[in-house]
This record gives structure tokens, C-alpha cells and sequence, in this order.
């Protein structure tokens, strides 16, 4: 059996654009996938053992993977931080929003 492919989402709360992200990406096989957000507030805030699990990170905004360099800073010396550049303006599972995360994270994994 293959190994799947870790990939791990970050925005602000873990409520639209990472949730989104996940439940898009865990329906492709040979992908494992796991949200997490950057404020205290997140439903789930991001660990270090999340980071260590994932074999590549995406944050929503650049505020995002500045927290993760502040906080975690050791654990990512071998990791890539892909920023989508995709704004808080959805809700979950907002079409929109899908069609983004699939076509920016496509490309960093093409």
C-alpha cells in the first residue's frame, strides 16, 4: 500500500477556509489531511505535533505563516509554508472557495 500525502491547512480559526480545505482534500486518495488554526479561539489550534506530521503546510494568509515562523520556528527549518493568498470572505464549503483551494494547491503539488 502507498503512503498517503500529508497535507495540513491553517487560517485564523479553523472555522471556513481550513475546514473547507481539509474536507476537499481527504476525499482525493493518496492524501491525508488535517486543520488547524492560529488563534487561541481556533476549534482546533495548530500543535507542533501537527507540524511534524505534515509534509506540506498551507496557510491562508501571510499573517498565518508569520505566526507559525513566530511560534514554531524550529520545527519548520525543513518545511515549506505555502501561502494561498486566499482572504476571509467565505463561509464553509462556499463553491468559491472550494474552486480556489483547488486550483492553488494543485499547483504547489503539480
Amino acid at each position: 500500500m502507498e503512503e498517503s500525502i500529508n497535507l495540513l491547512f491553517i487560517c485564523s480559526r479553523n472555522q471556513w477556509r481550513s475546514p473547507t480545505a481539509e474536507a476537499v482534500w481527504r476525499k482525493r486518495p493518496g492524501f491525508s489531511c488535517r486543520s488547524a488554526g492560529t488563534s487561541p479561539r481556533a476549534r482546533k489550534t495548530i500543535s507542533p505535533a501537527d507540524i511534524r506530521w505534515a509534509d506540506f503546510i498551507f496557510v491562508m494568509e501571510k499573517k498565518h505563516k508569520n505566526k507559525l515562523l513566530t511560534d514554531f520556528s524550529r520545527l519548520l527549518d525543513h518545511k515549506a509554508v505555502h501561502i494561498l493568498d486566499i482572504p476571509d470572505d467565505y463561509q464553509y464549503m462556499d463553491e468559491e472557495l472550494i474552486s480556489e483551494v483547488n486550483d492553488k494547491v494543485s499547483a504547489i503539488l503539480n
